[in-house]
Protein backbone atom coordinates (compact mmCIF):
# COMPACT_ATOMS: atom_id res chain seq x y z
CA UNK A 1 0.00 0.00 0.00
CA UNK A 2 2.89 2.47 0.95
CA UNK A 3 4.58 1.33 -2.31
CA UNK A 4 1.24 2.38 -4.11
CA UNK A 5 1.09 5.83 -3.02
CA UNK A 6 4.38 6.69 -3.47
CA UNK A 7 4.13 5.39 -7.08
CA UNK A 8 0.70 8.10 -7.17
CA UNK A 9 2.66 11.07 -5.83
CA UNK A 10 5.63 10.51 -8.56
CA UNK A 11 2.71 10.27 -11.46
CA UNK A 12 1.27 13.91 -10.04
CA UNK A 13 5.04 15.54 -10.03
CA UNK A 14 4.69 13.99 -13.39
CA UNK A 15 1.86 15.62 -14.44
CA UNK A 16 2.26 19.07 -12.54
CA UNK A 17 5.91 19.87 -12.40
CA UNK A 18 7.72 18.33 -15.53
CA UNK A 19 11.42 18.84 -14.40
CA UNK A 20 10.49 17.18 -10.76
CA UNK A 21 9.15 14.41 -12.23
CA UNK A 22 11.76 13.56 -15.20
CA UNK A 23 13.94 13.37 -11.90
CA UNK A 24 11.59 11.10 -10.03
CA UNK A 25 11.26 9.04 -13.02
CA UNK A 26 15.72 8.92 -13.27
CA UNK A 27 15.43 7.74 -9.38
CA UNK A 28 13.03 5.08 -10.15
CA UNK A 29 15.14 3.89 -13.05
CA UNK A 30 18.02 3.15 -10.68
CA UNK A 31 19.60 6.64 -10.57
CA UNK A 32 21.46 8.51 -13.58
CA UNK A 33 23.86 7.15 -15.47
CA UNK A 34 26.99 8.77 -15.44
CA UNK A 35 29.41 9.88 -18.52
CA UNK A 36 32.69 11.44 -17.85
CA UNK A 37 32.48 12.65 -21.67
CA UNK A 38 28.96 14.66 -21.00
CA UNK A 39 29.43 18.81 -20.08
CA UNK A 40 27.55 19.61 -17.17
CA UNK A 41 24.48 21.57 -17.51
CA UNK A 42 24.99 25.47 -17.27
CA UNK A 43 21.67 26.17 -16.62
CA UNK A 44 19.14 25.31 -13.53
CA UNK A 45 19.62 21.82 -12.13
CA UNK A 46 17.99 19.59 -9.59
CA UNK A 47 19.62 19.56 -6.03
CA UNK A 48 16.61 18.04 -3.87
CA UNK A 49 13.57 15.95 -4.34
CA UNK A 50 10.87 16.33 -1.56
CA UNK A 51 8.07 14.51 -1.17
CA UNK A 52 4.70 16.00 -1.05
CA UNK A 53 1.91 15.42 1.62
CA UNK A 54 0.07 12.07 1.99
CA UNK A 55 -3.00 12.25 -0.29
CA UNK A 56 -6.78 10.16 0.56
CA UNK A 57 -6.58 8.31 -2.72
CA UNK A 58 -9.95 7.00 -1.69
CA UNK A 59 -12.46 9.67 -3.07
CA UNK A 60 -12.22 10.77 -6.85
CA UNK A 61 -9.66 11.96 -8.43
CA UNK A 62 -9.50 14.40 -11.79
CA UNK A 63 -10.10 12.02 -14.72
CA UNK A 64 -7.80 12.61 -17.68
CA UNK A 65 -10.52 13.47 -20.56
CA UNK A 66 -9.31 12.90 -24.08
CA UNK A 67 -9.41 15.77 -26.87
CA UNK A 68 -11.93 14.34 -28.58
CA UNK A 69 -14.04 14.61 -25.65
CA UNK A 70 -17.49 16.61 -27.05
CA UNK A 71 -18.46 17.81 -23.82
CA UNK A 72 -15.34 19.37 -22.17
CA UNK A 73 -15.07 22.94 -24.19
CA UNK A 74 -19.06 23.40 -23.53
CA UNK A 75 -18.91 22.36 -19.98
CA UNK A 76 -15.66 24.56 -19.38
CA UNK A 77 -17.24 27.58 -20.61
CA UNK A 78 -20.99 27.08 -19.54
CA UNK A 79 -19.65 26.53 -15.62
CA UNK A 80 -22.57 25.28 -12.95
CA UNK A 81 -23.91 28.04 -10.53
CA UNK A 82 -22.04 28.01 -7.53
CA UNK A 83 -23.52 25.44 -5.10
CA UNK A 84 -24.39 22.83 -7.78
CA UNK A 85 -23.91 19.48 -7.88
CA UNK A 86 -20.69 18.11 -7.89
CA UNK A 87 -22.23 14.92 -9.17
CA UNK A 88 -24.15 17.22 -12.82
CA UNK A 89 -23.26 15.49 -15.69
CA UNK A 90 -22.81 18.02 -19.03
CA UNK A 91 -26.48 16.90 -19.95
CA UNK A 92 -27.77 18.90 -16.88
CA UNK A 93 -25.19 21.80 -17.52
CA UNK A 94 -26.69 22.02 -20.92
CA UNK A 95 -30.75 21.99 -19.62
CA UNK A 96 -29.65 24.85 -16.86
CA UNK A 97 -28.51 27.04 -19.23
CA UNK A 98 -31.31 26.55 -21.89
CA UNK A 99 -34.01 26.50 -19.41
CA UNK A 100 -32.66 29.89 -17.91
CA UNK A 101 -34.93 32.78 -18.05
CA UNK A 102 -33.79 35.93 -20.02
CA UNK A 103 -33.39 39.06 -18.20
CA UNK A 104 -35.15 41.28 -20.55
CA UNK A 105 -37.24 40.44 -23.61
CA UNK A 106 -37.64 42.49 -26.48
CA UNK A 107 -40.90 41.03 -28.05
CA UNK A 108 -44.27 42.77 -29.70
CA UNK A 109 -47.19 41.03 -28.17
CA UNK A 110 -50.19 42.33 -30.11
CA UNK A 111 -51.29 41.44 -33.92
CA UNK A 112 -49.06 44.04 -36.75
CA UNK A 113 -50.65 44.60 -39.44
CA UNK A 114 -48.94 43.65 -42.82
CA UNK A 115 -51.77 43.08 -45.58
CA UNK A 116 -55.11 43.82 -46.35
CA UNK A 117 -57.82 42.03 -48.64
CA UNK A 118 -61.89 42.64 -48.71
CA UNK A 119 -64.50 39.87 -48.49
CA UNK A 120 -67.30 42.08 -50.35
CA UNK A 121 -69.81 39.40 -50.19
CA UNK A 122 -69.92 39.02 -46.51
CA UNK A 123 -68.64 43.03 -45.80
CA UNK A 124 -65.46 41.75 -43.94
CA UNK A 125 -62.26 43.55 -44.01
CA UNK A 126 -59.67 40.52 -43.54
CA UNK A 127 -56.03 41.33 -42.32
CA UNK A 128 -52.90 39.60 -42.12
CA UNK A 129 -51.01 39.54 -38.57
CA UNK A 130 -47.03 39.09 -39.47
CA UNK A 131 -45.84 39.23 -35.90
CA UNK A 132 -48.27 36.51 -34.54
CA UNK A 133 -48.57 34.60 -37.51
CA UNK A 134 -52.59 35.28 -37.99
CA UNK A 135 -54.88 36.40 -40.69
CA UNK A 136 -57.94 38.24 -38.74
CA UNK A 137 -61.17 38.84 -40.09
CA UNK A 138 -63.31 42.18 -39.20
CA UNK A 139 -66.68 43.12 -39.86
CA UNK A 140 -66.38 46.20 -42.24
CA UNK A 141 -67.73 48.98 -40.17
CA UNK A 142 -65.57 48.46 -37.31
CA UNK A 143 -63.95 51.36 -35.55
CA UNK A 144 -62.22 51.11 -32.29
CA UNK A 145 -63.07 53.51 -29.93
CA UNK A 146 -60.09 55.78 -28.57
CA UNK A 147 -61.01 54.66 -25.10
CA UNK A 148 -61.06 51.03 -25.75
CA UNK A 149 -57.93 48.50 -26.10
CA UNK A 150 -58.61 46.65 -29.15
CA UNK A 151 -61.41 45.46 -31.54
CA UNK A 152 -61.59 41.83 -31.25
CA UNK A 153 -61.98 40.24 -34.94
CA UNK A 154 -64.88 38.21 -35.78
CA UNK A 155 -62.55 34.97 -36.54
CA UNK A 156 -59.06 34.23 -36.21
CA UNK A 157 -57.01 31.61 -37.96
CA UNK A 158 -53.56 30.56 -36.46
CA UNK A 159 -51.62 28.29 -34.86
CA UNK A 160 -48.52 25.62 -35.94
CA UNK A 161 -51.12 23.16 -37.84
CA UNK A 162 -51.98 26.40 -40.18
CA UNK A 163 -48.46 26.38 -41.46
CA UNK A 164 -48.97 30.40 -41.28
CA UNK A 165 -45.35 31.80 -40.60
CA UNK A 166 -44.22 36.09 -41.60
CA UNK A 167 -47.29 35.49 -44.09
CA UNK A 168 -47.03 39.05 -46.21
CA UNK A 169 -49.57 38.34 -49.35
CA UNK A 170 -53.05 38.10 -48.80
CA UNK A 171 -56.07 37.30 -51.99
CA UNK A 172 -59.71 36.93 -51.30
CA UNK A 173 -61.54 34.81 -53.67
CA UNK A 174 -64.55 37.19 -54.58
CA UNK A 175 -66.52 33.90 -55.45
CA UNK A 176 -66.29 31.85 -52.72
CA UNK A 177 -64.38 33.75 -50.09
CA UNK A 178 -61.39 31.39 -49.95
CA UNK A 179 -58.77 33.28 -48.15
CA UNK A 180 -54.90 32.88 -50.13
CA UNK A 181 -51.78 33.77 -47.24
CA UNK A 182 -48.31 33.91 -48.75
CA UNK A 183 -45.69 32.83 -46.68
CA UNK A 184 -42.82 34.88 -47.34
CA UNK A 185 -39.55 34.15 -45.17
CA UNK A 186 -39.75 30.26 -43.98
CA UNK A 187 -42.26 27.82 -44.89
CA UNK A 188 -42.47 28.55 -49.08
CA UNK A 189 -45.71 27.69 -49.06
CA UNK A 190 -49.05 29.41 -49.81
CA UNK A 191 -52.24 28.17 -47.97
CA UNK A 192 -55.32 28.70 -48.70
CA UNK A 193 -57.80 28.28 -46.22
CA UNK A 194 -61.81 28.21 -46.56
CA UNK A 195 -63.90 31.37 -45.69
CA UNK A 196 -65.30 29.56 -42.75
CA UNK A 197 -62.07 28.43 -40.98
CA UNK A 198 -60.79 29.44 -37.81
CA UNK A 199 -58.56 28.70 -35.19
CA UNK A 200 -55.24 26.20 -35.38
CA UNK A 201 -57.27 24.73 -38.10
CA UNK A 202 -54.78 23.34 -41.65
CA UNK A 203 -55.20 24.41 -44.93
CA UNK A 204 -57.76 23.15 -47.35
CA UNK A 205 -54.81 23.16 -49.89
CA UNK A 206 -50.83 24.09 -50.31
CA UNK A 207 -48.58 25.44 -53.24
CA UNK A 208 -44.94 24.89 -52.64
CA UNK A 209 -43.26 28.42 -53.84
CA UNK A 210 -40.10 29.71 -54.85
CA UNK A 211 -38.78 30.57 -51.59
CA UNK A 212 -38.99 34.95 -50.82
CA UNK A 213 -42.45 34.81 -52.64
CA UNK A 214 -44.25 38.05 -51.79
CA UNK A 215 -47.02 39.22 -53.20
CA UNK A 216 -50.19 37.96 -54.79
CA UNK A 217 -53.13 38.84 -57.72
CA UNK A 218 -55.18 36.59 -59.45
CA UNK A 219 -56.93 37.18 -63.23
CA UNK A 220 -60.07 35.52 -62.26
CA UNK A 221 -61.17 35.46 -65.92
CA UNK A 222 -57.92 34.08 -66.81
CA UNK A 223 -58.27 31.56 -63.16
CA UNK A 224 -54.68 32.85 -63.10
CA UNK A 225 -52.38 33.26 -59.92
CA UNK A 226 -49.20 35.67 -60.23
CA UNK A 227 -46.69 36.03 -56.92
CA UNK A 228 -43.80 38.14 -56.83
CA UNK A 229 -40.49 36.62 -55.62
CA UNK A 230 -38.20 38.82 -53.90
CA UNK A 231 -34.77 37.10 -54.65
CA UNK A 232 -33.73 36.38 -57.44
CA UNK A 233 -36.54 38.97 -58.72
CA UNK A 234 -39.34 37.47 -60.72
CA UNK A 235 -43.14 37.12 -61.26
CA UNK A 236 -44.77 33.46 -61.52
CA UNK A 237 -47.58 32.55 -62.43
CA UNK A 238 -49.57 29.33 -62.25
CA UNK A 239 -53.25 27.90 -62.65
CA UNK A 240 -55.46 29.15 -59.41
CA UNK A 241 -56.08 25.80 -58.69
CA UNK A 242 -52.04 24.40 -58.38
CA UNK A 243 -51.26 23.17 -55.62
CA UNK A 244 -48.46 20.66 -53.73
CA UNK A 245 -45.19 20.72 -56.32
CA UNK A 246 -47.41 22.10 -59.39
CA UNK A 247 -44.70 24.33 -61.58
CA UNK A 248 -45.86 27.76 -62.63
CA UNK A 249 -47.06 28.29 -66.32
CA UNK A 250 -44.91 30.83 -66.86
CA UNK A 251 -42.09 32.82 -65.41
CA UNK A 252 -40.97 36.62 -65.81
CA UNK A 253 -37.48 37.48 -64.30
CA UNK A 254 -34.00 38.25 -66.25
CA UNK A 255 -32.22 41.59 -66.59
CA UNK A 256 -34.10 43.10 -69.02
CA UNK A 257 -36.98 42.74 -67.02
CA UNK A 258 -35.45 45.62 -64.28
CA UNK A 259 -37.37 43.86 -61.09
CA UNK A 260 -35.19 44.70 -58.25
CA UNK A 261 -36.49 42.91 -55.11
CA UNK A 262 -39.97 42.51 -56.22
CA UNK A 263 -42.86 42.84 -53.55
CA UNK A 264 -46.31 44.47 -54.51
CA UNK A 265 -48.40 43.48 -57.51
CA UNK A 266 -51.65 44.28 -59.09
CA UNK A 267 -52.90 43.56 -62.41
CA UNK A 268 -55.27 45.94 -64.61
CA UNK A 269 -57.37 43.10 -66.54
CA UNK A 270 -59.49 45.80 -68.07
CA UNK A 271 -56.35 47.02 -69.85
CA UNK A 272 -54.20 43.89 -69.85
CA UNK A 273 -51.16 45.30 -67.69
CA UNK A 274 -48.94 43.70 -64.82
CA UNK A 275 -48.07 46.28 -62.09
CA UNK A 276 -45.05 45.31 -59.98
CA UNK A 277 -43.68 47.51 -56.47
CA UNK A 278 -39.57 47.43 -56.60
CA UNK A 279 -37.47 47.65 -53.73
CA UNK A 280 -34.45 48.67 -55.74
CA UNK A 281 -31.99 45.88 -54.23
CA UNK A 282 -30.54 44.83 -57.53
CA UNK A 283 -28.02 42.72 -59.15
CA UNK A 284 -27.47 40.81 -62.45
CA UNK A 285 -27.79 37.13 -63.12
CA UNK A 286 -26.63 34.36 -64.97
CA UNK A 287 -30.03 32.85 -67.22
CA UNK A 288 -28.20 29.61 -67.33
CA UNK A 289 -27.57 28.83 -63.62
CA UNK A 290 -31.19 30.49 -62.88
CA UNK A 291 -32.36 26.56 -63.93
CA UNK A 292 -31.45 23.69 -62.06
CA UNK A 293 -32.61 20.21 -63.32
CA UNK A 294 -35.77 22.25 -65.29
CA UNK A 295 -36.84 24.07 -62.38
CA UNK A 296 -36.06 27.78 -61.27
CA UNK A 297 -34.09 28.62 -58.87
CA UNK A 298 -34.87 31.30 -56.24
CA UNK A 299 -31.10 32.02 -55.29
CA UNK A 300 -29.02 30.48 -58.34
CA UNK A 301 -27.68 33.20 -61.05
CA UNK A 302 -26.54 36.20 -59.22
CA UNK A 303 -23.53 37.37 -60.96
CA UNK A 304 -20.31 38.46 -58.01
CA UNK A 305 -19.79 41.72 -57.62
CA UNK A 306 -23.44 43.13 -59.33
CA UNK A 307 -25.11 44.07 -56.27
CA UNK A 308 -26.24 47.45 -56.27
CA UNK A 309 -29.26 50.10 -54.89
CA UNK A 310 -30.81 51.41 -57.37
CA UNK A 311 -33.95 53.53 -57.20
CA UNK A 312 -37.46 52.32 -56.29
CA UNK A 313 -39.67 51.38 -58.65
CA UNK A 314 -43.39 50.52 -60.11
CA UNK A 315 -42.56 48.30 -63.68
CA UNK A 316 -45.41 47.96 -65.89
CA UNK A 317 -45.59 44.62 -68.15
CA UNK A 318 -48.19 43.28 -70.50
CA UNK A 319 -50.16 40.58 -68.16
CA UNK A 320 -49.00 37.65 -70.67
CA UNK A 321 -45.66 38.92 -70.46
CA UNK A 322 -42.50 36.12 -69.41
CA UNK A 323 -39.16 35.48 -69.64
CA UNK A 324 -36.78 38.02 -69.99
CA UNK A 325 -39.26 40.63 -70.85
CA UNK A 326 -38.89 44.29 -70.45
CA UNK A 327 -41.12 46.86 -69.03
CA UNK A 328 -43.85 48.79 -71.47
CA UNK A 329 -42.93 51.94 -68.69
CA UNK A 330 -41.46 52.72 -65.26
CA UNK A 331 -42.69 54.91 -62.62
CA UNK A 332 -39.42 56.22 -60.81
CA UNK A 333 -37.49 59.24 -59.64
CA UNK A 334 -37.51 61.56 -56.74
CA UNK A 335 -40.89 63.22 -57.84
CA UNK A 336 -42.45 59.91 -56.86
CA UNK A 337 -41.66 60.06 -53.54
CA UNK A 338 -40.99 55.96 -53.78
CA UNK A 339 -39.75 54.72 -51.07
CA UNK A 340 -39.73 51.16 -50.05
CA UNK A 341 -43.12 50.60 -52.17
CA UNK A 342 -44.84 47.67 -50.35
CA UNK A 343 -48.10 46.09 -51.60
CA UNK A 344 -50.45 48.18 -54.09
CA UNK A 345 -54.12 47.87 -55.49
CA UNK A 346 -54.92 48.96 -59.15
CA UNK A 347 -58.62 50.76 -59.11
CA UNK A 348 -59.86 49.57 -62.85
CA UNK A 349 -63.00 51.34 -62.15
CA UNK A 350 -61.14 54.94 -62.21
CA UNK A 351 -57.62 54.31 -63.62
CA UNK A 352 -55.83 54.61 -60.42
CA UNK A 353 -52.68 53.36 -58.94
CA UNK A 354 -52.38 53.15 -55.13
CA UNK A 355 -48.93 52.39 -53.68
CA UNK A 356 -48.18 51.48 -49.77
CA UNK A 357 -45.02 53.61 -49.20
CA UNK A 358 -43.72 51.80 -46.19
CA UNK A 359 -40.52 54.14 -46.07
CA UNK A 360 -42.67 57.68 -46.35
CA UNK A 361 -45.13 57.12 -43.86
CA UNK A 362 -47.67 57.43 -47.01
CA UNK A 363 -50.05 56.19 -49.16
CA UNK A 364 -49.30 57.12 -53.19
CA UNK A 365 -51.64 57.40 -55.75
CA UNK A 366 -50.64 57.76 -59.49
CA UNK A 367 -53.04 57.04 -62.88
CA UNK A 368 -52.15 53.74 -64.24
CA UNK A 369 -50.95 55.35 -67.37
CA UNK A 370 -48.17 57.22 -65.63
CA UNK A 371 -44.50 57.14 -66.83
CA UNK A 372 -41.03 57.76 -65.98
CA UNK A 373 -40.54 60.66 -62.63
CA UNK A 374 -43.74 61.67 -62.35
CA UNK A 375 -45.37 63.00 -58.90
CA UNK A 376 -48.70 61.21 -57.67
CA UNK A 377 -51.25 62.77 -58.23
CA UNK A 378 -52.83 62.64 -54.66
CA UNK A 379 -50.64 61.86 -51.60
CA UNK A 380 -52.16 60.62 -47.55
CA UNK A 381 -49.63 61.03 -45.33
CA UNK A 382 -49.10 63.39 -41.93
CA UNK A 383 -50.00 62.68 -38.40
CA UNK A 384 -53.94 63.22 -38.75
CA UNK A 385 -53.82 60.11 -41.15
CA UNK A 386 -52.59 58.05 -39.12
CA UNK A 387 -50.42 55.88 -41.42
CA UNK A 388 -47.24 54.61 -40.55
CA UNK A 389 -45.19 52.25 -42.20
CA UNK A 390 -48.30 51.50 -44.34
CA UNK A 391 -47.88 48.01 -46.35
CA UNK A 392 -51.37 47.03 -47.28
CA UNK A 393 -53.86 48.90 -49.67
CA UNK A 394 -57.00 47.83 -50.85
CA UNK A 395 -59.69 49.63 -52.45
CA UNK A 396 -63.66 48.63 -51.67
CA UNK A 397 -65.36 50.00 -54.76
CA UNK A 398 -68.64 49.04 -53.46
CA UNK A 399 -68.67 51.50 -50.50
CA UNK A 400 -65.98 53.96 -52.31
CA UNK A 401 -63.68 53.70 -49.04
CA UNK A 402 -59.40 52.90 -48.82
CA UNK A 403 -58.41 50.52 -46.50
CA UNK A 404 -54.40 50.59 -45.44
CA UNK A 405 -52.82 48.29 -43.41
CA UNK A 406 -49.96 50.07 -41.31
CA UNK A 407 -46.97 47.97 -39.55
CA UNK A 408 -45.71 50.74 -37.81
CA UNK A 409 -49.07 51.37 -34.93
CA UNK A 410 -50.86 48.05 -34.76
CA UNK A 411 -53.49 49.92 -36.96
CA UNK A 412 -56.07 49.46 -40.19
CA UNK A 413 -57.04 52.60 -41.02
CA UNK A 414 -60.11 53.56 -43.61
CA UNK A 415 -60.45 56.74 -45.42
CA UNK A 416 -62.80 58.55 -48.43
CA UNK A 417 -61.21 56.82 -51.68
CA UNK A 418 -60.84 60.22 -52.88
CA UNK A 419 -58.92 61.23 -49.80
CA UNK A 420 -55.97 63.62 -50.00
CA UNK A 421 -53.24 65.33 -47.64
CA UNK A 422 -53.24 64.69 -43.90
CA UNK A 423 -56.44 63.72 -43.06
CA UNK A 424 -58.21 61.62 -40.33
CA UNK A 425 -59.37 58.08 -41.40
CA UNK A 426 -63.19 57.46 -41.16
CA UNK A 427 -62.97 54.16 -38.92
CA UNK A 428 -59.98 52.81 -37.53
CA UNK A 429 -59.73 48.89 -36.77
CA UNK A 430 -56.57 48.95 -33.76
CA UNK A 431 -55.00 45.04 -32.51
CA UNK A 432 -53.36 47.48 -29.68
CA UNK A 433 -53.89 50.22 -27.00
CA UNK A 434 -53.27 53.70 -28.23
CA UNK A 435 -50.13 54.72 -29.01
CA UNK A 436 -48.71 50.95 -28.40
CA UNK A 437 -44.96 51.34 -30.10
CA UNK A 438 -44.86 48.31 -32.90
CA UNK A 439 -41.74 46.74 -33.11
CA UNK A 440 -42.22 45.42 -36.55
CA UNK A 441 -39.17 43.04 -35.63
CA UNK A 442 -39.44 39.89 -38.41
CA UNK A 443 -37.46 37.05 -38.59
CA UNK A 444 -34.07 38.40 -36.89
CA UNK A 445 -30.88 36.66 -38.19
CA UNK A 446 -28.46 38.50 -35.45
CA UNK A 447 -28.66 41.08 -33.24
CA UNK A 448 -25.71 43.40 -32.75
CA UNK A 449 -24.78 46.24 -29.76
CA UNK A 450 -23.83 49.37 -30.30
CA UNK A 451 -21.41 50.66 -27.52
CA UNK A 452 -21.28 54.31 -28.53
CA UNK A 453 -24.88 54.93 -28.85
CA UNK A 454 -25.84 51.99 -26.43
CA UNK A 455 -28.39 50.81 -29.30
CA UNK A 456 -28.97 47.15 -30.47
CA UNK A 457 -29.08 46.54 -33.47
CA UNK A 458 -31.47 43.85 -34.79
CA UNK A 459 -31.54 43.01 -38.80
CA UNK A 460 -34.53 42.06 -40.11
Amino acid sequence: MIKSKQLMQRVLLFGIVPVIALASLIVLAGGPATSNNLPLASGPRLVSIQALPEMDTSGPMCQLMPAAASETLYAALMQAPAGASAQATPGDLRNAIKDRPPLRVIKDPYPTYSAVAMDFTHDEIVLLDENLFQVMAYDRTANTPASATMTEPKRVIGGHNTKIEFNCGLYIDPKNGDIYAVNNDTLDTLVIFNREAKGDVPPTRELSTPHRTYGIAVDEVAEEMFLTVQDAPQVVVYKKSASGEDRPIRVLRGNKTLLADAHGLSLDTKNGWMFVANYGNAADYNEQTQRQGGQVSSFGGRVPGSGRFVAPSISVYPIKAEGDTAPIRVISGPKTKLDWPAHIFVDENHGDLYVANDGGHSVLVFKTTDSGDVAPYRVISGPKSNIKNPTGVHVDPKNDELVVANMGNHMATVYPRTANGDVAPKRVIRAAPLDTPALQIGNPGAVAYDTKRDEILVPN
